[in-house]
């Protein structure tokens, strides 16, 4: 099935201050063997304290296009935009949480948690409680001192999690942080990364390719097409906050993710 363009706008998010705007960017990859279209020009924008996610089928230019937020890649035209400035180059408005918690092993816990904090050059007494008082609100306190093997998968992306926020970067970019976990792991981190944003009131964008996912984390949900990717839809999810699990039988919830996936025919997506 052909994705179907559709835009439900979100007036709630629409009154809050605008973060991220990407204003007409693509992205084309240059090869030996010729030009690679990535990204269609793409125009949106996310509020402050919003929690967005994009769903799409593989190869449609998710990452690349975190990666241009983050300022690791550079579009080939448009403008991306943070807090008001052109992004040219990495920055710290931004904190990264991969699908990997890429921990080094040779580092406890806390010195995990405190890597960009070396980076940046940041006053290191001021941020370790810092990284103490997330340790501690991710469940983590006492296992400061324990090492990337002495715990869970999940355990170790809340680490990743809390390395993401200790600079208090005012947006966390995900790429599928959850999806080398077990099924039941990966619910308990759903419903754990919903409360962390809001505490936080962090803006978070969040790449996934599992439509219940979307749905139960998203404040919008916005569906990119097969590469070259565009902004095929862009859903409000209508269900309020604080979620927790039973919420996956609401009908709404099921309606919901039923109109996600009519978007996609034999396009590799949960």
């Amino acid at each position: 099935m052909a994705a179907r363009t559709l835009k439900l706008v979100d007036t709630a998010a629409d009154q809050r201050r605008p973060v991220i705007e990407m204003r007409g960017v693509s992205k084309t990859y240059r090869t030996r063997d010729g030009d690679v279209p990535s990204l269609k020009p793409i125009d949106f924008t996310v509020a402050e304290g919003e929690f967005v996610v994009i769903v799409g089928p593989s190869g449609c230019g998710k990452t690349t296009l975190l990666k241009m937020l983050a300022g690791l890649l550079q579009p080939s035209d448009g403008e991306v935009v943070v807090e008001g400035k052109a992004i040219t180059k990495p920055h710290r408005d931004v904190g990264i949480v991969f699908q990997t918690a890429l921990l080094l092993p040779w580092r406890n816990v806390l010195s995990n948690v405190m890597m960009p904090v070396e980076v940046k050059g940041l006053p290191r007494a001021e941020y370790e409680q810092r990284a103490l008082d997330l340790l501690k609100m991710t469940g983590l306190e006492g296992f400061e001192r324990k090492y990337p093997w002495q715990l869970s998968g999940g355990m170790q992306q809340r680490v990743s999690i809390c390395r993401a926020l200790v600079h208090d970067p005012k947006i966390v970019l995900m790429d599928e942080p959850f999806g080398a976990l077990d099924a039941m792991t990966r619910e308990k981190m759903n419903v754990e990364l919903q409360r962390i944003q809001r505490e936080t009131g962090k803006t978070v964008l969040l790449i996934t390719h599992s439509i219940p996912e979307a749905v139960f984390l998203a404040d919008r949900v916005m569906v990119m097409s097969a590469r070259p990717g565009a902004i095929a839809a862009v859903y409000e999810i209508p269900m309020p906050r604080p979620r927790t699990l039973d919420v996956l039988a609401d009908p709404r919830f099921v309606e919901m993710t039923q109109k996600i996936r009519a978007h996609f025919s034999d396009a590799h997506i949960d």
